[in-house]
């Protein structure tokens, strides 16, 4: 595979790391950049960029086995009131449509990788546990989910590039 361009999603559905369990985790530690949030519908239309084309984001491993992922657009516009617990609906419906947060313990084995929902910003989500599909070139953390999600109504399958952080 060609790692000197951006993969696509359709690129990322084909590929897997062979790695150990123990490798896998170890290139996992540490903090990633998001590049890249590509949602494709499973009944074949077109692929879409929830929070923007260039969707801002962190995720973060700890050595003491604990993920924490924050993704949001960019173009997200401050609160009128400047206070956080003070916005009006539409504000807040804003805000909730435009960033993504979850936390928890994370699991590999097997060339697996589970993110548990401690906390999450959608409630849905809390106490579950998640699979996703990883994919490693060295620079760039590939991560897919590993079975189909709902997103604004419709099936999809979230295929997310990250970029290891410079500290």
């Amino acid at each position: 595979m060609d790692t000197s361009k951006p993969h696509t999603a359709k690129e990322t559905k084909m590929n897997k790391t062979a790695m150990t369990a123990e490798e896998l985790r170890n290139t996992l530690i540490g903090a990633w950049n998001l590049v890249s949030y590509v949602e494709c519908p499973t009944d074949g239309s077109a692929d879409r960029h929830p929070l923007g084309e260039d969707p801002m984001g962190i995720i973060m491993y700890t050595p003491d086995g604990f993920m924490s992922a924050q993704l949001m657009n960019p173009e997200r516009k401050p609160v009128a009131s400047g206070d956080w617990f003070n916005v009006t609906e539409s504000e807040a419906m804003e805000k909730s449509m435009s960033y993504i947060a979850y936390s928890g313990p994370f699991e590999v084995s097997d060339e697996a990788l589970t993110h548990g929902m401690t906390v999450s910003m959608f409630p849905n989500w809390i106490g579950q546990t998640q699979p996703r599909v990883v994919e490693t070139d060295g620079k760039n953390l590939h991560l897919s989910t590993a079975v189909p999600i709902m997103s604004g109504g419709v099936e999809v399958n979230s295929y997310l590039t990250w970029e290891r952080a410079a500290a």
